[in-house]
């Protein structure tokens, strides 16, 4: 299993971002996927989860109202938009995917129910 992270950059606070994860090696409908983040010295963070099962999506406080997960399974891609950004914000962004198909469980919020991790790509919100 493979995850591709992109769409990270530079952007001024209230700016809008579109992260995506390309994914293979995987019948990606059938997976839970979700984005973290982790700044600078910091634990890393939930950030949001798509399950997949359809209309099945989480979002860690600190972003509720701004981000939003979403995914085309059709092109095994799942994004993350990002909208009205804050410095806070800035911090290395992870895509990650359920161990095994078609799992529930509490442990959404926690790294270590992931078994896939993308590279990370890097989003910078300056004030």
């Amino acid at each position: 299993v493979q995850l591709q992270a992109s769409g990270g950059g530079l952007v001024q606070a209230g700016g809008s971002l579109r992260l995506s994860c390309a994914a293979s090696g995987v019948t990606f409908a059938n997976y839970g996927m979700a984005w973290f983040r982790q700044a600078s010295g910091k634990e890393r963070e939930f950030v949001a989860r798509s399950s997949w099962s359809p209309g099945n999506l989480y979002y860690g406080d600190s972003v509720k109202g701004r981000f939003t997960i979403s995914r085309d399974n059709a092109k095994n891609t799942a994004y993350l938009q990002m909208n009205n950004l804050k410095p806070e914000d800035t911090a290395v962004y992870y895509c990650a995917a359920d161990g095994s198909p078609r799992s529930y469980g509490s442990t959404i919020y926690l790294p270590r129910r992931y078994a896939y991790w993308g590279q990370g790509t890097q989003v910078t919100v300056s004030s």
